[in-house]
């Protein structure tokens, strides 16, 4: 049996200066909808055009990307500050989440692409990796859609770096 490690401050002060995105991932099964924050992913391939997403095994959206083999990249922009304070709360992590959130289904795969995000990109997997207690899935986008000229929300924009399962670390803003 495998027994859980607890972070040195070193390792998540390591891991918090490792700067990402902030985004959205969203999945659909027939009609029941789901969203999630996300800050793990990256793209993994120019040709052909490849990202991969990590997402915990225990969280609610994992079952649906294994069973239909796709989910929506939401990319939160500055503008869109709430959906990432949104999916972050308690509010957010209901199975019904995406009740309270305006969204449109995306034309190809039929995932919930949010309105309020700057960019979002239906993705279908194309192989999975386990990685600890994530599992790593590389997706090739299908569809994309662009609102406006936002900029990406970052890790540096927030108060908080998540470190995996329930672990966040607080940011130091020094002088502001």
């Amino acid at each position: 049996m495998e027994t859980k490690r607890t972070l040195s401050p070193e390792v998540a002060e390591g891991l918090a200066a490792l700067t990402t995105g902030i985004y959205v991932l969203t999945v659909a099964d027939g009609e029941r909808v789901h969203g999630m924050s996300s800050s793990w992913v990256t793209q993994v391939s120019g040709d052909p055009p490849l990202f991969s997403a990590a997402v915990d095994r225990q969280h609610f959206s994992h079952g649906i990307i294994a069973k239909t083999g796709a989910f929506a990249l939401n990319v939160v922009g500055r503008e869109g500050r709430e959906l990432e304070d949104y999916f972050y709360s308690a509010r957010g992590r209901r199975p019904d989440n995406l009740a309270a959130v305006e969204y449109q289904r995306s034309p190809q795969l039929g995932l919930p692409w949010l309105k309020r995000a700057m960019i979002s990109i239906e993705a279908r997997v194309v192989s999975s990796h386990e990685a600890g207690d994530h599992t790593i899935f590389v997706v090739a986008p299908v569809g994309v859609r662009a609102r406006g000229s936002d900029l990406p929300l970052t890790s540096l924009d927030l108060d908080y770096v998540y470190l995996g399962g329930k672990t966040l670390m607080a940011r130091n803003r020094a002088g502001g």
